[in-house]
């Protein structure tokens, strides 16, 4: 059995083991996207202009008049003090040609104050990398590898890595298991003979690294004691990765099928293709109106944060949260409410950390993956864990690259003493 395991653990860890290697680098850094991006793209992000700062929905008509083929789908009702107001935006569908306009840009950022635009950029872009979307670039390469769309679909390499993800959940098994100590006849007749020898005390040497024992031993002792001692936040990472990239496809129904499951709209309703969007009956001014009586039946307090018009669903998703809360509670999000586009009918809520079991489950995985669910000292360990997930791929090839090279020496030393046991054979003169 253990033989199977080892076969399993090393073809599963081959596989892998690129993949990983680029995510946990990647998703080292990514843990400080916003201060990164912030440092590197200030001309972008920050805002000088004294004053007043202008109604946000003035700005996003500014912005609509200044770029007749894009629409404004998502923006902050409230910027902090110093920052630039931040849009996202798509192209408009073109009646004459039935696509969408081509446009360069999917963020435009203003002066809020001035109105003045400071810049725009493509979030995600592959090439060019530039200052401006290196962060994005990194950080769409985490979850992506930014394959290219085939078949309709944009959405292969999201789908690649919850492969791979869900392989390295699989195989974090495997290797606990081939850590515990073998089970020979000899240790199973000492442990008879003395009941005090406990099994901790024969797995303890896994969880310890030689220094000083050589290259070898220092490389798989590293492999080994490192993953054991991180082995829960590596199962953690590696299934949160799993469902939040294969969400709809597998995550969302299977947990539907053994658990009851709150769906959201966005479940609930199938994406329009692009050419065959129409615009939306309700005006964000609004839409917005009609969220804070929403907001206000319910009793919520937070004032209204954000809003992002989900065209492909046909809804307003209106999130509610105070300026200094970005991520909401724990990461996950804030109060949200789902609004028709064309009826201004109410489609449902979401409150963080609320809901069935399988909904606080689903809740929880981005804060667990990113590590938001602990607030600054969960990012640091998250960061710290990228790098961990690099060196166990690294040494991880290491230890069956020089496992394959022995078995290849032992195979051509085996050859050499045989041919050497075979009698020369002696030519007959027939002469």
């Amino acid at each position: 059995m253990r033989s199977t395991f080892v076969l399993l653990h090393r073809w599963a860890g081959l596989t892998t083991a690129a993949f990983l290697f680029l995510t946990g680098i990647t998703g080292a850094v990514i843990s400080w996207d916003h201060e990164l991006d912030g440092w590197l793209n200030s001309h972008l992000t920050a805002a000088h202009t004294p004053g007043q700062p202008q109604p946000v929905l003035n700005l996003v008509e500014q912005l609509e008049d200044r770029h007749p083929n894009v629409e404004v789908l998502y923006f902050s009702l409230h910027d902090e003090p110093g920052h630039a107001a931040e849009f996202y935006v798509q192209p408009k569908l073109n009646p004459a040609t039935g696509a969408l306009y081509p446009e360069s840009f999917n963020q435009v950022f203003v002066d809020p104050v001035s109105g003045a635009e400071l810049g725009t950029r493509q979030w995600g872009a592959v090439w060019p990398i530039t200052r401006e979307t290196f962060v994005s670039f990194l950080y769409k390469l985490h979850y992506s590898l930014h394959l290219p769309e085939m078949f309709g679909t944009d959405r292969w390499g999201v789908w690649l890595l919850g492969v791979i993800a869900l392989i390295w959940t699989i195989d974090s098994v495997f290797g606990l298991i081939l850590t515990l100590p073998k089970n020979t006849a000899r240790r199973t007749a000492r442990l008879k003979a003395n009941p005090r020898k406990r099994f901790w005390r024969r797995w303890q040497p896994a969880w310890a690294i030689r220094w000083n024992k050589g290259g070898y031993k220092l490389n798989f002792d590293l492999h080994q004691a490192v993953s054991l001692w991180t082995w829960g936040l590596l199962v953690i990472i590696a299934f949160t990765a799993f469902s939040l990239n294969l969400y709809r496809e597998v995550f969302h129904p299977a947990l539907s099928a053994i658990s009851d499951v709150t769906p959201t709209p966005y479940d609930q309703r199938t994406m329009i293709p692009v050419e065959q969007l129409t615009p939306p009956a309700l005006s964000y001014h609004e839409v917005l109106t009609l969220a804070r009586q929403q907001a206000d039946t319910k009793g919520w307090q937070e004032p209204l944060g954000a809003v992002f018009y989900a065209r492909q669903f046909d809804l307003y998703d209106v999130k509610f949260y105070p300026p200094e809360s970005d991520h909401g509670v724990g990461g996950a999000g804030h109060k949200t409410l789902f609004i028709d586009a064309h009826t201004g009918a109410l489609l449902g809520d979401r409150i963080p950390w609320q809901g069935t079991a399988a909904d606080i489950f689903i809740q929880a995985q981005f804060p667990l993956h990113s590590g938001r669910i602990l607030g600054l000292p969960g990012r640091i360990l998250i960061s710290a864990m990228g790098l961990v997930v690099a060196m166990l791929s690294i040494t991880g090839v290491i230890i069956w690259w020089r496992k394959r090279r022995a078995r290849i020496a032992r195979s051509l030393k085996g050859r050499d003493n045989q041919d050497k046991t075979v009698p020369k054979m002696t030519p007959v003169n027939s002469g």
